[in-house]
């Protein structure tokens, strides 16, 4: 079965906590989200960071691979570096409109787990698989038979078209399986086992370092080898997904079969993520071309300063994952204040996080944007921007917090629109921008009003009580 609804929270609810008032919330627990709690240690510690710190580790393994994809394929020449980035383009935006596999997945089969309904948790992750592998196929056949009008849009001729078609060809054969990897994620998360994706993660990306070490640095193949190295840890880690969910079913008494209707609802109710999604990465790539027209410096110090601003997120997403997985079980439990109370730790844990890495930023702004340009323009920029970095983290940790816990609350329509209307704000910012020539201190000010606009929205969500969805 599918997780498609459950009693909303109306009045007080069940008492399995300390005092609890007519809204749910615990009386030791009535400040704001926000607010510094009383206690330095709270009872869903051990559990946040049971989950967090695996899925930490998942996290990081993936920047890692890509980090030294591009260092072995930089070393075959200009032209491959520069397929390399086409081709990634066009794989990473498609992961990135997917990811809804791991997301979906987890609130439902976190709600599932919560309720003690095993058998129909892992019947939930069998159908996720069945959904990743039909878009997977699909994807394939569309990127297949548009690839090189896909990469002509990014900029794509002549020798770097030739490596891009010849990179992104060999790793259609891998996508079906990304997708499974993710979908399996999702999954496991949902089952409070972050450690599972942790080891097949870091073993698919040794497992692809070393293939593509062999294969370009000893035996001399080119930028196709690289993409075969990538294939074989996909196909590898999604196989791996499979036969331990097929095996869960089995333990469960569950049949293998697709079923359609559940497969259809969980693709509903991926289409909010979606334009989530869109909406996110929309709004940093708009980003990136007002920077582009500000100047060449400017842009080179944007590209600095998102980097950095996206490896810190690393950190405050692994938080954001334990409150998918802890809020959807809470909530499949039926245990509204104790739902609440885990995700309320979980907010001031992502805040405390952040504002030591804006102390660390703020402290080694200068010594950071050294190491990624000489250039004394570049470097000027760079610490200017970094200043923006550091003091936006606290409203980073809030923000990916709670968009965590409303998506493992299963609240995915609200965090789509909203998006929507966050990026629209920044769309008019950006054009503003542009008219009026201003420069990168700007730029910044702007994505710090784009967060502060979706920090508003996910506050006014959490204030009221209708992400408090009881049951499955």
């Amino acid at each position: 079965m599918v997780a498609t609804g459950g009693a909303r929270l109306h009045g007080p609810i069940p008492p399995d906590a300390p005092t609890v008032d007519g809204r749910g919330h615990t009386q030791a627990m009535a400040n704001s989200p926000g607010a510094v709690t009383r206690h330095l240690r709270s009872p869903y510690d051990r559990d946040i960071a049971r989950l967090a710190v695996p899925a930490l580790g998942t996290l990081v393994a993936e920047p890692l691979y890509v980090l030294a994809d591009t260092a072995i394929v930089g070393r075959l020449g200009t032209n491959e570096l520069a397929g390399l980035a086409l081709a990634s383009t066009v794989l990473l935006s498609t992961h990135a409109l997917v990811i809804f596999l791991a997301y979906g997945t987890t609130a439902s089969v976190a709600r599932l787990v919560g309720a003690r309904r095993d058998d129909d948790a892992a019947y939930q992750s069998l159908q996720g698989l069945w959904l990743a592998a039909l878009l997977g196929l699909a994807f394939t056949l569309v990127i297949g038979l548009t690839d090189q009008w896909l990469l002509r849009i990014l900029g794509g001729a002549g020798e770097p078209m030739v490596a891009a078609t010849r990179y992104l060809r060999i790793s259609l054969v891998g996508l079906p399986f990304m997708f499974l990897v993710l979908a399996g994620s999702g999954a496991f998360n949902g089952r409070q086992d972050t450690r599972t994706p942790l080891v097949i993660a870091v073993a698919g990306a040794v497992a692809n370092l070393v293939i593509e070490v062999v294969l370009v640095a000893f035996l001399g193949y080119g930028i196709g080898a690289s993409a075969l190295a990538t294939v074989i840890a996909q196909v590898a880690t999604g196989s791996i997904f499979v036969h331990r969910i097929v095996r869960w079913c089995r333990s469960a008494g569950v049949g293998l079969r697709p079923d359609p209707g559940a497969i259809r609802a969980l693709a509903w109710l991926g289409r909010a993520l979606v334009l989530r999604s869109i909406g996110l990465r929309g709004s940093f790539t708009l980003a990136a071309a007002v920077a582009a027209r500000i100047g060449t410096a400017p842009l080179a110090a944007y590209q600095v300063g998102i980097q950095i601003w996206s490896t810190l997120a690393l950190a405050l997403d692994a938080v954001a994952i334990a409150g998918q997985a802890l809020t959807g079980k809470w909530l499949g439990a039926g245990s509204a204040a104790k739902a609440r109370a885990a995700a309320r730790r979980m907010i001031q844990l992502d805040i405390a996080v952040a504002a030591v890495m804006a102390v660390i930023v703020m402290v080694g702004r200068e010594p950071l944007a050294r190491i990624f340009s000489a250039d004394p323009e570049v470097v000027a920029a760079t610490t200017a921007v970094l200043v923006w970095v550091a003091l936006t983290q606290p409203l980073n940790g809030y923000v990916f917090a709670l968009d965590g816990i409303l998506i493992g609350a299963g609240d995915m329509s609200y965090l789509g629109r909203t998006m929507m209307v966050s990026a629209a704000v920044f769309a008019l910012e950006a054009w503003w921008l542009l008219e009026s020539g201003r420069d990168l201190n700007w730029l910044w000010a702007a994505i710090t009003v784009f967060m502060t606009t979706r920090a508003f929205f996910l506050w006014w969500r959490w204030r009221s009580d209708r992400w408090l969805v009881l049951g499955v």
